[in-house]
């Protein structure tokens, strides 16, 4: 908003040097020249915006249950099966409305996201597989994702579970708590892909409101509260790298204690 501000003072201080001088040309000219100019100074602002993604297909009875890893497994480092039960929901196929969405979209169809310790997500096409894992206590939070990975937010949707892998002494999460799992953006886009980039992220034990807890969304230097749960598009990024901090925070602004309430990211956009 800073930056705007300055800009606004630096144009009124063009228009009103322009107008006074009349030496150089007529009254119309003068209007010409300013018009021209603010015109450029107002291309050279940055403006990022955000707003709600609408109208996504619900699949309000779509299910999602983990057979494996069990709640509170000792697991051997290495390779770890993954086991789930997809009910009422169409693995790797295209989400209904994903032609007309305008953003990113996996052409291997509808997923799962796993996110194991707030970390960048892995997608999933099928209901089994494989993952490598390294010694560690880990928070595996997982939920059905649509093709352009918006995530389903209705509560049969998702499943998080804890469990260790190694042999290690570690402090399990209070899962009762307020916590906030970051999940797009992500990673690289490019072309038409970066107009519209979709921002997600995922609540467990808390809600947002105007008069109570928020997300805190900072990208680059522009901050913006957030006090619903839904998916958002990004506009008016930058080519090139672009930071997004999310913060879950109370009324008062100060962010709730959790070791996943702050992430930052940084993302690349590219012609």
């Amino acid at each position: 908003m800073m930056k705007i501000k300055i800009t606004t003072i630096c144009l009124l201080a063009i228009l009103a040097v322009t107008s006074c001088n009349t030496k150089e040309g007529s009254d119309e000219d003068s209007a010409e020249d300013s018009t021209a100019m603010a015109e450029e100074t107002m291309t050279d602002v940055a403006s990022i915006s955000i707003s709600p993604v609408t109208n996504s297909p619900e699949f309000n009875d779509s299910m999602l249950e983990m057979n494996s890893p069990s709640e509170s497994a000792e697991l051997k480092p290495g390779t770890v099966n993954f086991d789930f039960n997809v009910k009422n929901y169409t693995l790797a196929s295209q989400t209904p409305d994903a032609d007309i969405k305008n953003c990113a979209n996996s052409d291997k169809g509808q997923h799962i996201h796993l996110i194991l310790n707030n970390e960048p997500y892995t997608a999933h096409y099928e209901a089994q597989f494989e993952k490598e894992m390294e010694e560690g206590h880990y928070v595996a939070l997982a939920f059905l994702s649509r093709s352009y990975h918006e995530s389903l937010k209705n509560p049969d949707a998702y499943v998080i579970r804890q469990f260790t892998v190694g042999d290690v002494d570690a402090e399990p999460a209070d899962l009762t708590q307020p916590h906030m799992f970051y999940s797009r953006p992500k990673g690289e886009y490019s072309g038409a892909n970066t107009k519209k980039v979709l921002l997600d992220f995922y609540l467990l034990n808390t809600d947002l409101s105007a008069e109570g807890n928020k997300v805190r969304a900072t990208i680059n230097d522009e901050t913006f509260l957030i006090d619903k749960w839904q998916p958002y598009f990004i506009e008016g990024m930058p080519m090139g790298e672009n930071t997004i901090k999310l913060e879950l925070i109370d009324s008062d602004g100060n962010v709730i204690s959790g070791p996943f309430n702050t992430v930052e990211r940084t993302i690349t956009l590219t012609e």
